[in-house]
C-alpha cells in the first residue's frame, strides 16, 4: 500500500476465554515509539471492545432466540381457543377429510370466510401429521409490510439492506423439519410469491442479498378467504403458485350452512368463559338460541364468540342470556325502515345495514371486513364515511 509501518502495538481481544480478535495500532503521530503506558491504555480499550462486541453477539442470538418462543408460546386460555368443537355432519366430513390429509407431505390450500377456523384447521394438520413433533410456524401474510415479507419468509444476509446488521434466518427455515402455516395468501407480492414457488418445486431458496441456496424440508400450508381463481385472472396472483398449493385444497364451510355446530359452540364458549369468571349466565333462553339459529354470522365462529363473550359481559348476575344480551344487528328491532321508500333511497339503506352489520362481525376492523365483502379496505372507509356509518358498526 505503500504505507510505512515503524512502530507497532497489538493486543488480543478477548470474550469469554476465548480469543475472537486483535487490536492493532500503528506510528504513533508525534513520532516516538510506544511505552508501557500505551500498551495498558490499549489494554483497556481492548477489553472494552470485547465487551462490546460480545454483547453485539449475544443480542443477536437472544433476538434469533425471542423470534423461535414467539412462534412456539401457548398460553393455557390459547389453548382452549386452539380446540375444535363440532356437531354438525359437514363438520365431521370436513375433519376426515383433513385427517387424511394430514399424513401426506404435499402443500395444503385451505379455503373459507373470515372467521370460519382456517387457523384451527390447520394446526389439526399439523399436529396430525408425521411432523408433529416439529416446529409450527405461523405467518400472517396481510400482517407484513409487501417490501418486509420476503426477509421474514426467507431471511436475509449482513448487508442486504441498511439495518442488516446480521444474518437473520427467516420463517422457512425455522419451520425446518415442521409445518408452515401462511395465513392470508393472496397477499404475497409477486416477487414473493416466485420464491415461494421455486420452494415448493425444490425445496430451496436464497436469502435476501444472498447467493446461496438453502435448502429446507417443509411441509406448507397456506389459507386464504379470497377466489384465488379470480386473483389469476386479474393477475395478483401466479397461477402456476396456484397450481402447486392446491393439490390438496380444503374448503371450510361458512357457519350459516352448519346450523347443527350454532347452538353447540355457543354453549361450548359459554362454559368456557364460567371457568374464568363470575356471575356468569348458566344458559341462554329459548328466545336467545332462537336468534342464535336464525342469524346469518357473517363472521362466522369468531363472531359468535365475540357475541357470547359480550353477552355475558352486559348481564353478569343474570340466570340467563336473552336477545338483547347478544345485541346482533337487526336482530332488535322491527323491519320497517324500508317502508315508503323509492329504490334508491332502500338500496343505500340495504347497504349501510349490511355494511354495518359485516363490520360489528368483525369488531370493527377495517381489513377483515372489507376482506369478507370483497373489497378494497380503502373502498370500505369511503363507505363508512359516506354512510355515516359508526367505525365499529354497532348501533348509534
Amino acid at each position: 500500500t505503500g504505507y510505512k509501518t515503524n512502530m507497532l502495538i497489538a493486543v488480543p481481544l478477548r470474550a469469554k476465554a476465548e480469543v475472537i480478535g486483535v487490536l492493532e495500532v500503528i506510528n504513533k503521530s508525534d513520532g516516538n515509539n510506544f511505552n508501557n503506558d500505551d500498551l495498558r491504555f490499549l489494554e483497556v480499550l481492548a477489553d472494552q471492545a470485547s465487551i462490546a462486541i460480545q454483547n453485539a453477539r449475544d443480542f443477536g442470538q437472544l433476538s434469533s432466540e425471542l423470534d423461535r418462543l414467539r412462534t412456539r408460546v401457548v398460553t393455557d386460555s390459547a389453548q382452549r381457543d386452539q380446540e375444535l368443537v363440532w356437531k354438525s355432519p359437514k363438520t365431521e366430513a370436513l375433519l376426515t377429510q383433513a385427517d387424511r390429509i394430514a399424513l401426506s407431505d404435499s402443500p395444503v390450500l385451505i379455503l373459507g370466510e373470515s372467521g370460519t377456523g382456517k387457523e384451527l384447521l390447520a394446526d389439526r394438520l399439523h399436529n396430525y401429521s408425521n411432523r408433529a413433533a416439529g416446529p409450527f410456524i405461523k405467518v400472517n401474510c396481510a400482517a407484513i409490510p409487501a417490501d418486509l415479507i420476503e426477509s421474514e419468509l426467507f431471511g436475509y444476509v449482513k448487508g442486504a439492506f441498511t439495518d442488516a446488521v446480521r444474518d437473520k434466518s427467516g420463517f422457512f427455515e425455522r419451520a425446518g423439519g415442521g409445518s408452515l402455516f401462511l395465513d392470508e395468501i393472496a397477499e404475497l407480492s409477486l416477487s414473493a410469491q416466485a420464491k415461494l414457488l421455486r420452494v415448493l418445486q425444490n425445496g430451496t431458496y436464497q436469502r435476501v442479498g444472498g447467493e446461496v441456496d438453502v435448502t429446507v424440508d417443509v411441509r406448507v400450508i397456506a389459507a386464504t378467504n379470497k377466489d384465488l381463481g379470480i386473483s389469476v385472472d386479474s393477475g395478483t396472483f401466479r397461477q402456476d403458485l396456484y397450481y402447486r398449493l392446491a393439490v390438496l385444497p380444503i374448503e371450510v364451510p361458512p357457519l350459516r350452512d352448519r346450523v347443527e355446530d350454532i347452538e353447540f359452540l355457543a354453549h361450548y364458549f359459554l362454559d368456557g368463559f364460567k371457568l374464568e369468571r363470575k356471575d356468569v349466565p348458566s344458559d341462554f333462553s329459548l328466545e336467545a338460541l332462537e336468534v342464535l339459529l336464525s342469524y346469518r354470522w357473517p363472521g362466522n365462529v369468531r363472531e359468535l364468540q365475540n357475541a357470547v363473550e359480550r353477552a355475558v359481559i352486559t348481564c353478569r348476575g343474570k340466570k340467563e342470556i336473552t336477545p338483547l344480551d347478544l345485541a346482533l344487528p337487526g336482530k332488535n328491532r322491527e323491519n320497517t325502515e324500508y317502508k315508503g321508500k323509492n329504490l334508491k333511497d332502500s338500496v343505500t339503506l340495504f347497504k349501510k345495514s349490511f355494511v354495518r352489520e359485516v363490520l360489528f362481525a368483525h369488531g370493527g376492523n377495517q381489513t377483515l371486513a372489507a376482506n369478507a365483502l370483497g373489497i378494497q379496505r380503502t373502498y370500505l372507509s369511503r363507505m363508512i364515511k359516506e354512510l355515516n356509518i359508526n367505525h365499529r358498526g354497532d348501533e348509534a
